[in-house]
């Protein structure tokens, strides 16, 4: 095994993989905070720190940051989650250094400037009225927040128009001193590195970054219910999902092979029943969405009005219907689909340095693939059928669904039939 791991005296760890066929290296620095961390006059705060990494630091103006990563042909991006921040960028081997000081300065000196916080929260807002605008990204906003109430990892990641244009730098800086610690950042590189040179590196210029532990998180508390959002749209678009498992929890492989077999691809139950044999969707999909300690399982689809009533039955029949028939066969294509999808992204390398930091964060330790495929392979039709009735049995369901009136009291009516088991 090619991985290799260190710990800074502040708590970072540096994780890498060298594939020595590659002449590029993916790397980043993954924060162990998100959404999840804000607090109630920090929504939306995650995200506009992310946007304001790339937006100058006191060496670095945002036009010097861009210049200097594509002057070597490399690229640069950052992304938040409800419980992860991630900054990361691809170069060639010979230029991890100066990708690496360009991360950490980012991370460490950032300026902050007035000029450029109003217009990135003005970008922001855009960004805000572009969700809006796009039904089939809202529906999993309010899916969030309906499943989640009154919490932090409920409310949506981009905050809202108000809150964002509140924010301070004096805010952003107190955040990010807060919550970016030493034990919850993971410096991960693949591909082309050399793991001692990286780790020389990485402790002189993360020095700065503090060793205490960020504060822990109040549990995760599933509400569940129904959100019902009338707009003229020429489809609605219904979201169905139960509680799901955290990823550190037993049943989490078979509940991800239980999203397979529903809604997993073109031979899943849901393609199959709703889309080809009836006709009622061009999209249906199953997903399975794991936190630290809950986790959401659900069903997307878009429809016609008058289509609701007969998909939502159809969705809601195929979840009862998998807890007591689901085959051999079918656990064993979702398995091997799992598998593909994992050693597929042993290639990459940008995949192979996000798989080694998540795993760091949420495990305090890299997983063999041997172990993870075990594991996968260890799933049966049993651990299948118990994993569904569990699902089904916590009840509460949580609907949202948006489009015309008319279609929307169909859905709701159709997921009483979940309340019941």
């Amino acid at each position: 095994m090619s991985v290799k791991i260190s710990v800074l005296d502040n708590g970072v760890t540096v994780v890498t993989d060298e594939m020595g066929h590659l002449g590029t290296a993916s790397l980043g620095i993954w924060v162990g905070a998100g959404a999840r961390d804000e607090r109630e006059n920090e929504h939306g705060i995650s995200h506009l720190l992310e946007h304001m990494a790339f937006k100058g630091t006191r060496r670095r103006s945002a036009r010097r940051i861009a210049e200097e990563i594509e002057q070597v042909g490399g690229d640069i991006n950052a992304a938040t989650s409800v419980e992860q921040t991630t900054y990361n960028v691809r170069v060639l081997g010979e230029d991890v250094g100066l990708g690496l000081d360009i991360l950490s300065d980012i991370l460490t000196e950032p300026a902050f400037a007035p000029d450029e916080l109003e217009r990135e929260k003005n970008v922001i807002v855009q960004e805000i009225g572009a969700v809006m605008d796009t039904p089939d990204d809202l529906v999993f906003d309010l899916f969030q927040e309906q499943a989640f109430p009154g919490q932090s990892m409920g409310r949506s990641i981009l905050g809202t128009p108000e809150t964002v244009r509140a924010f301070s730098r004096d805010q952003l800086g107190a955040y990010l001193g807060r919550t970016y610690r030493g034990p919850r950042m993971v410096v991960a590189a693949a591909g082309a590195v050399e793991h001692d040179r990286l780790v020389e590196e990485a402790a002189e210029r993360l020095k700065v970054i503090a060793p205490a532990t960020k504060p822990e998180l109040p549990q995760a508390s599933y509400g569940g219910g129904t959100h019902l959002l009338a707009r003229d749209l020429e489809q609605v678009h219904v979201l169905l999902g139960l509680e799901g498992c955290s990823y550190k929890d037993a049943d989490y492989h078979a509940v991800q092979v239980l999203a397979n077999v529903l809604g997993g691809g073109m031979s899943s139950r849901l393609f199959q029943d709703v889309r080809e044999d009836r006709g009622l969707c061009y999209s249906i999909y199953a997903f399975h969405w794991s936190y630290q300690d809950t986790g959401l399982f659900g069903v997307y689809a878009g429809t016609d009005t008058g289509d609701v009533e007969e998909l939502s039955n159809a969705v809601i029949d195929q979840i009862l219907d998998t807890a007591e028939t689901v085959s051999e066969l079918e656990v064993a294509r979702a398995k091997a689909q799992m598998k593909v999808g994992l050693l597929a992204a042993l290639e990459s390398s940008g995949a192979r340095a996000d798989q080694l930091a998540r795993q760091i964060l949420g495990f305090g330790r890299v997983i063999p693939v041997e172990e993870i495929v075990a594991r996968v392979d260890g799933v049966d039709v049993a651990a299948v059928r118990r994993a569904a009735s569990s699902l089904i049995g916590r009840g509460r369901p949580t609907l949202t669904a948006i489009g015309p009136g008319g279609g929307l009291e169909p859905a709701a009516r159709a997921v009483e039939r979940l309340k019941v088991h």
